[in-house]
Parts: C-alpha cells; structure tokens; sequence
C-alpha cells in the first residue's frame, strides 16, 4: 500500500471519527434535561459492621434508632442555588379573608327572586327534595337558600332545618356572557315548579330589566377581565417533564389535577391557585417522559380570582424568573418576542389600576363576587 493510501485511509478514519463525535456531542446537547437526584433519595449507605471490641448499641425500641440516635440533614454543594425565593407580602389582607359579605346570592351580579311562604315553616329536607336535578340555567349557575329568621344569615338548604323565608336566584353573567331572554325563561320554569312543590308564591321581577342588567354587568366585566401569562422558553437544551416538576416544585408548585398543569396554592384555605404552570400534557402522559423533550411552559395568573393582597403578579413574576435562571429559559410572550424588564413594569402598573377598578365596584379580585362572576 503506497504512503498516499495510507494517508487517504488515515484522513478518512479522521473524519469518520469527528462525524462520529460530533453527532455523539450533538445528540447528548439535544437531550431533555433530567431531575437530578434530591439529597432524600441518594441511594442508602451500607452500614458499618460494628467493631467486635464495641458492643452495638442498645434499642429502645424496633424502630432502629437507638436513644441518643440522631438524623444529620444531608450536604447539598447546591443548595444555595436552589433556594426558592421568598414571596414576602407586607399587607395583612394576605392572611385574613376580604370581605365579611356572604359567599351566597347577591344582588349585585344575581337576579334574586323571593318565594313567599305566607307564615308557614318548610323543612330543609322538603327544598332539598324539591330542587331541579340540573342546578343550572344554560350557562350559567343557579341557587336557593334559606333562613329561619329575618336575623339570620341565608343559607342553602340543610337537612333537618326549617325556613320561614326562602329566595331562589340565578348569575346574571359569567365569562360565558349575560343571561339571555331564553336563559331567563327557563329559570322562570323551575323557581316557579320548586315554588308549587313547597306551597309558595314566587316574585318575579321584569324579564326585559334583569337582561339589562345582565348585559352591562357582562360588558364591565369583559373590560376588566384579565388572565396574565408569561412563556418561559428554552435557551439550548430542552427540558423533561421530571426536570420542570422538579423546578417548579423548589419554588412552591404542586402537581394539579389535569396532566402538564401545575400549582401555586394559595395559603388562604378554600382559595383558588395563586399561579398555575402549563405544560404539554401528551408529554405528562407520555410511556417515557424522561424521553420527552418540552421546549416551553407558560404561567398563568387569573387576576380576579386571586387576592390583590397575595401580591400575585409579583409572584408571578419571581416565579419566572427564578425559573429562567435555574433552566436557563427566557420569558417572553405567546408569540415568543423577550419580555424586557421596562415591559413587565408596565404590566404591573395597569395591574393596579385594575385592582382600583374592580374594588371601586365591589368586586375586589378574590372576593366571592369576583371569583363567581369570572368564572
């Protein structure tokens, strides 16, 4: 073989070997990032044998820890990387409900009809046998309640109670749209059979009025509606779903019900999610998430139903970025352009004059008027 052949062959090892390097390289940075492995679940230490000159230590007990036993926390080399920011709020609003009106029926976004019962009691278990099986008018929800005495608080119906008073009502809007003629009609329909059952005289208001007020109440409340997002997109290599569970939970985030979604909850109890975090749920349900690669998950905050005292946007915003630092994304917007930070302020000051807004009306973000009319 002549001295060219020999060159010819080692220059083509050469190249094959950097193709081959080259997409081994290539391939590993394309890979989804991975969860790395939490300090609780490293892999058990095999425990000494015991020196034949000391005795074992006595147990207590089966548990396996003597009595002067004691749990060391584990040393993480990144711990301080990892430490979820602090949502500081300075308002007392945040730990203490918003308003004392009842969650229940209200005038201000619900056709009220009273069912007059003339003296005479019914029982809870009577209305309760008596309710339409759909507790609803087309889109929107409907309800009755009850009260013993004109000083007690309305209340929906209980086993076991009596009810000198009751009323029936029906959400004049939601984010469906406004109670319509057709919608109206319907409540009509089944107040006025709830009413026959239990021996009582229903008091209808004009039909052509309360659509009115259904219709402006809808146009307010499609003006100062508002559900925040921000995407948070991959730089280089793409996330797994473990890897973007793993990070959201550091910052507080719980796994929510449906696939790819997942939670901020709020720490007023019975309160909807501070924030929510979206991502593509085939990956979530996929046979090989660690095998899945996502490129981007959004988070969401739905401004009316969360408390202007929780400091939500704020949060949302720490949120972001604590997640663009720790898996190297960026935020942007749904169409991808980066949002500057000059951007983002400006949000946050229309935020507040929504707030002003809505509480000039009475339908401060997270009080139940709020939460039930964007919804």
């Amino acid at each position: 073989m002549s001295s060219l052949q020999v060159g010819l062959a080692v220059a083509g090892g050469l190249i094959l070997g950097g193709v081959i390097a080259y997409n081994t390289w290539n391939t590993r940075r394309n890979e989804p990032r991975q969860a790395e492995p939490e300090p609780d679940q490293a892999p058990p230490r095999r425990p000494a044998a015991p020196s034949p000159a000391a005795p074992a230590p006595a147990r207590d007990d089966d548990s396996g820890f003597g009595p002067s036993a004691r749990l060391e926390p584990a040393f993480d080399p990144d711990f301080d990387d990892r430490t979820p920011p602090t949502f500081a709020t300075t308002s007392t609003l945040a730990l203490t409900p918003l308003h004392d009106r009842t969650p229940g029926l209200d005038a201000l976004i619900d056709v009220i009809v009273p069912l007059h019962l003339y003296g005479h009691q019914v029982s809870g278990d009577a209305v309760l046998a008596a309710l339409p099986v759909t507790r609803r008018v087309g889109s929107k929800p409907l309800a009755v309640e009850g009260r013993e005495e004109v000083i007690d608080p309305w209340e929906h119906p209980t086993p076991g109670a009596r009810y000198q008073y009751l009323q029936a009502g029906v959400q004049l809007a939601n984010r469906t749209g406004a109670l319509n003629e057709i919608e109206y009609s319907e409540f009509v329909m089944k107040i006025q059979a709830l009413a026959d059952a239990l021996g009582a005289t229903p008091e209808f208001g004009d039909m052509l009025h309360e659509v009115a007020r259904a219709r402006e109440l809808d146009q307010f409340a499609s003006q100062h509606d508002a559900q925040l997002g921000f995407v948070l997109r991959a730089r280089h290599a793409a996330w797994s779903p473990g890897y973007v569970h793993q990070h959201a939970g550091r910052l507080g985030f719980v796994p929510g019900v449906i696939p790819g979604r997942m939670v901020l909850p709020s720490p007023l109890e019975g309160m909807p999610p501070v924030l929510s975090l979206f991502f593509d749920a085939q990956a979530a349900l996929a046979d090989d998430p660690a095998r899945t690669a996502l490129r981007e998950v959004s988070l969401s905050l739905d401004v009316p139903q969360v408390p202007r005292g929780l400091e939500p946007f704020a949060r949302l915003r720490e949120v972001a970025e604590a997640l663009a630092r720790s898996m190297d994304g960026v935020i942007t917007d749904d169409t991808g352009k980066p949002l500057q930070p000059q951007v983002i302020d400006a949000i946050g000051a229309d935020l507040v004059h929504l707030y002003t807004t809505l509480e000039s009306h009475d339908l401060a973000a997270g009080s139940p008027q709020a939460r039930r009319l964007f919804s």
